[in-house]
């Protein structure tokens, strides 16, 4: 029998690749979401494969047929325009979703693998940031409703190993892009190429010298699917240690696009990271992982996909 996998946020931009992915690698993969954010068009493509979708709110109960051998939690919110409108939803996802998804876990016997964020550690005091770096999050602030969340989700997560000895994981994404993000997204990357696309002026938050690092999906998906078979229980951070300014993102999308678009500045928002980089030693040593996409490559994949987007009706 195929191994069957459970993944949550499914029509989700992440989720979406990790469907393909394992349905590649000879996974049966089941589904899940409410399409709060996710998107049916993300998967459509899967609709003769061995994959099955549930719309399903996964903060309620989940019940799944059948044998299951790895539930993937993806499911939340991940942008900060999201969980700055969805709040509550945000926190009940990454608070109730997560024990959902572990009951399923546990009642399956399945290894479960959280999609943790590099959000934990908040606006960092440390850099670059290492697994064992506890953090510096505002748990009042607007993006504490995120941040805090999947730290609660990361403590239900390691709970659930240490008292019922369940075989958990824990992935800390660093900022990730590639086709199929959305392009109301917020975030920078699809932000500034639709902007850019569009002939608009590029909204740069500060002055533009935070720092952020890109991973492209595909590397990200190799990493998790590699943290899903290791004999490793603490967290792993996933992402591009080549770190550059936001600045520096906007002008390379601009070159890459040929547009004749400025740059606009805007005032920081709240508690907005002044750097961002995942030290990737331990995923390096113990999956053998690191991202192998340059940012030229994965950005012109991005951007051919989102000049498809921008011209479909």
């Amino acid at each position: 029998m195929k191994p069957r996998v459970v993944i949550t946020g499914a029509a989700g931009f992440i989720g979406s690749h990790l469907a393909d992915t394992l349905l590649d690698r000879g996974f049966e993969v089941i589904g899940i979401d409410n399409l709060l954010t996710g998107d049916t068009a993300n998967i459509a493509h899967l609709v003769n494969r061995d994959f099955l979708f549930i719309k399903h709110d996964v903060t309620n109960y989940i019940s799944i047929d059948g044998p299951v051998d790895f539930v993937l939690h993806w499911a939340s919110p991940a942008s900060p325009i999201d969980y700055l409108e969805l709040p509550i939803p945000t926190l009940k996802v990454g608070a109730l979703g997560t024990h959902k998804a572990l009951g399923l876990a546990k009642a399956k016997n399945a290894t479960f693998v959280l999609a943790s964020t590099s959000e934990v550690y908040g606006d960092p005091l440390e850099h670059p940031q290492r697994e064992t770096y506890w953090g510096n999050v505002n748990p009042i602030g607007p993006r504490g409703v995120y941040d805090e969340a999947k730290r609660f989700a990361e403590a239900m997560t390691v709970a659930y190993h240490r008292y019922h000895g369940l075989d958990t994981k824990i992935v800390r994404i660093f900022n990730t892009y590639g086709p199929r993000m959305r392009i109301n997204d917020g975030r920078a990357v699809p932000t500034f190429i639709s902007q850019a696309l569009a002939g608009e002026e590029l909204t740069i938050f500060g002055s533009g010298q935070q720092t952020r690092s890109f991973c492209y999906i595909s590397d990200l998906v190799d990493g998790i699917v590699r943290l899903m078979h290791a004999d490793l229980n603490d967290p792993v951070n996933i992402g591009n240690p080549h770190e550059m300014t936001i600045e520096e993102i906007a002008r390379t999308i601009l070159r890459m696009t040929g547009s004749d678009s400025q740059l606009g500045y805007r005032p920081l928002p709240t508690d907005d990271p002044k750097v961002r980089q995942p030290d990737i030693t331990r995923a390096r040593t113990l999956l053998d992982w690191e991202p192998n996409v340059s940012l030229e490559q994965g950005l012109a994949q991005t951007i051919a996909y989102f000049r498809r987007k921008l011209v479909q009706p």
